[in-house]
């Protein structure tokens, strides 16, 4: 499988302020990837190196194996990108922006243009000014997915749009997944995070925390335990992994890193009459990350 995406120490600093410091990161092809952090975290600077709008600090970067600084326009040929906050030209017309919008990029899938247009109920007839921010971003969304490019930047792709319309953007994100498309995705909504992305990357201050499938995330966080004793309740602080507990009444709950077996074992020499378990959502994982220390999710 190709790597579409790889970066080696990427940093970028401005004077003092540090914004990404020695991002190690591969994206291969197909893959969806979230990218995940507060406001300030370092997400938009990544995208802006990755698209060689801005030059790194130190280390460097390839997207379809070129270089991002030096090869800046065969690398823009070959992928679409959808910024937070589009800068559209108040004065023209949705379908003139997207002719215009195609013509830049040189390629245009026009019957799924049309199709875009439908499913995301747009209006191509009206001026850019008169468009709320939810049909600039709908704009912004169907210029890229019309050219059907190899890979997606999306920074906060969603934003503005309702949720029916958010519906509509996953649907889109699966068809391109079908289609072998790599998306890059920085997003602030977790649940469409959760429901998309093959991987996620946790970036905080600058810096990578953590990356890989829900599944190995989770691993490597706490799983929740409820258990309701018909009698005595056992003391399980002590039990290897276990940690947050609480009791009220016979109910019993508690915090679990680590092999179940051990917590299990001395459950069992109780009257259990209930025990639920549930492995971490991804705003749990998120939030285990960023606690109380600022930065607004």
């Amino acid at each position: 499988m190709a790597t579409i995406i790889e970066t080696r120490g990427l940093s970028k600093t401005y004077g003092s302020q540090l914004a990404l410091r020695d991002l190690d990161l591969d994206v291969e092809e197909g893959e969806i990837l979230g990218y995940l952090g507060p406001n300030g975290a370092g997400k938009t600077t990544t995208i802006r190196l990755l698209l060689g709008l801005i030059a790194p600090t130190a280390g460097g970067a390839t997207v379809f194996g070129l270089d991002v600084t030096r090869d800046a326009p065969e690398v823009h040929r070959r992928l679409a990108y959808v910024p937070g906050e589009a800068s559209l030209w108040p004065g023209l017309s949705g379908a003139e922006t997207l002719a215009l919008l195609g013509r830049v990029h040189g390629y245009v899938d026009e019957a799924y243009r049309d199709e875009l247009i439908e499913r995301f109920d747009f209006d191509p007839s009206k001026k850019v000014r008169s468009y709320s921010k939810g049909n600039r971003q709908k704009l912004s969304l169907i210029a890229a997915l019309m050219t059907r490019a190899e890979l997606l930047m999306l920074d906060e792709p969603t934003a503005g749009l309702d949720p029916l319309m958010e519906q509509t953007f996953r649907e889109c994100m699966r068809e391109s997944k079908r289609a072998r498309q790599t998306v890059f995705l920085s997003s602030h909504i977790l649940s469409e995070v959760e429901a998309l992305c093959d991987r996620v990357a946790i970036l905080r201050a600058g810096e990578l925390l953590q990356i890989g499938t829900l599944a190995e995330l989770r691993h490597l966080s706490a799983l929740t335990v409820h258990v309701t004793f018909g009698g005595a309740v056992p003391n399980v602080a002590d039990v290897p992994g276990v940690s947050g507990v609480s009791v009220e009444g016979q109910r019993l709950s508690c915090e679990l890193t680590g092999p179940i077996q051990p917590l299990l074992e001395r459950l069992t020499r109780y009257d259990v009459r209930e025990l639920l378990s549930a492995k971490p959502s991804l705003e749990e994982l998120f939030l285990s990350h960023y606690g109380g220390d600022g930065g607004t999710a």
